[in-house]
């Protein structure tokens, strides 16, 4: 199957092989009219003028219009005067000498010079004087002007049929060329529109990757926040209420087993969310049960009675979507213990239809809701940030209401995708 480059060079080269031969075949004609007049010259020619001369003149006339000037044959006027001064030329031949009827056919090949209806007027009398030459010349040709009606006749039938044939081929081939480079015009564009896409594609993979990087490093922070920092955090709270105990012996034991506790149990969260693995939490239960564990074992660590309510009819979230609250009541209850100085918590899990949330109430110090000291801590802590992210990245919503002296509530809406669960 050939290219549409390729098809464009094929009609290129047969547009000029076939203007070349009309170039060249009125001088091969020509040619041998003035041979054959100069070796065997008919008896019944008139000669006023030199044919030779004449012949000379036609050849430069030809070459002069059509050879040294090609692009003159768009040019429908000039082409009128050329074909005009060419019959002239065949006539004064034909009239000199019959064997100059090779030549008179010049005028059926560049009568497709002539524009529209011109061409068959060019065609006619071409033919005429193709007819006239096959006659023996002018003389014999009155004389026997049934045959000179039938050669004219005859000329004109094939002449102008060619013509006619030789015009829907040319509309047709215009046709085709003008559709090949239609179509050559929009392969450049194709191409040049993959080359654009070939690079946006690529900027597009670079912007990807980097935006995957961000929000690795993102879930990284979240994660560390989550477990190391959190787990650390409680460690130091239990060896600094150890130290203070230590004059109390199982007081101090206690503290030092709660920190050793948390340590594993951190180191263990650690390794699971480096393999982006679910919380340990959520594998062994569901849910509610989950967070009714965190809220018992945050209770027994920091001393501060906390309760756990679910409503609704509990049944299994999309995984992201249980990790998402846990985490959320992990962090809310560890800002708790660091600022809020409360004595008592409690956790609402509500079950509503496509909407499930979590609330985190204390009585605790409160704070000014546009001032949290949660997000503007000297230790660099992510807090409601942390929660913020968490929820938005499953299409949820996270709320805080807050005010000096009157506790703290933490409110996250998430929809509530089904799937599988722990």
């Amino acid at each position: 199957m050939t290219s549409i480059a390729e098809q464009v060079d094929r009609l290129a080269t047969w547009e000029a092989r076939e203007a070349g031969l009309h170039r060249v075949l009125p001088f091969i004609g020509l040619a041998v009219g003035a041979l054959l007049t100069t070796a065997a010259p008919a008896p019944l020619g008139r000669s006023a003028i030199p044919h030779l001369l004449v012949a000379a003149i036609a050849a430069g006339w030809i070459a002069w219009f059509v050879s040294l000037h090609p692009d003159w044959a768009t040019r429908r006027t000039l082409m009128v005067v050329y074909y005009v001064g060419l019959l002239a030329l065949s006539a004064m031949l034909v009239l000199s000498s019959p064997w100059y009827g090779f030549f008179s056919w010049a005028g059926f090949l560049h009568a497709m010079m002539l524009p529209g209806n011109w061409r068959f007027a060019g065609v006619a009398a071409s033919a005429v004087l193709a007819g006239t030459a096959q006659g023996g010349g002018l003389p014999h040709s009155l004389s026997h002007w049934l045959l000179w009606c039938v050669l004219v006749l005859f000329n004109l039938g094939a002449a102008g049929g060619m013509i006619w044939f030789a015009t829907i081929a040319e509309r047709q081939h215009a046709n085709r060329k003008r559709l090949v480079e239609e179509l050559a015009e929009a392969n450049r564009r194709l191409a040049e529109t993959m080359r654009e896409n070939d690079g946006l594609h690529a900027q597009l993979l670079t912007q990807a990757r980097e935006a995957g990087v961000t929000d690795e490093r993102q879930r990284m922070a979240r994660e560390i926040h989550d477990t190391l920092a959190q787990g650390l955090t409680g460690i130091i709270t239990q060896l600094e209420a150890a130290g203070v105990a230590r004059d109390r012996h199982a007081d101090w034991q206690r503290h030092v087993d709660t920190a050793v506790a948390l340590a594993r149990e951190s180191l263990t969260e650690a390794r699971r969310s480096v393999r982006a693995v679910r919380p340990e939490a959520l594998e062994a239960a569901r849910l509610p049960e989950a967070l009714a564990e965190l809220t018992r074992r945050w209770s027994t660590i920091n001393e501060v009675r906390a309760e756990v309510n679910v409503t609704g009819d509990a049944h299994p979230l999309h995984p992201e979507v249980e990790v998402t609250l846990l985490r959320t009541a992990q962090e809310a209850l560890a800002n708790v213990a660091r600022h809020a100085k409360a004595s008592r918590v409690g956790l609402t899990l509500s079950y509503m239809g496509d909407v499930v949330t979590l609330d985190i109430r204390d009585d605790g110090t409160g704070f000014p809701v546009t001032d949290p000291p949660a997000l503007h801590r000297p230790d660099g802590g992510y807090g409601l940030i942390a929660m913020r992210q968490r929820v938005a990245g499953v299409g949820g919503e996270l709320a805080v209401e807050s005010e000096p002296g009157c506790g703290t509530a933490v409110s996250a809406s998430v929809p509530a995708l089904s799937g599988g669960a722990g």
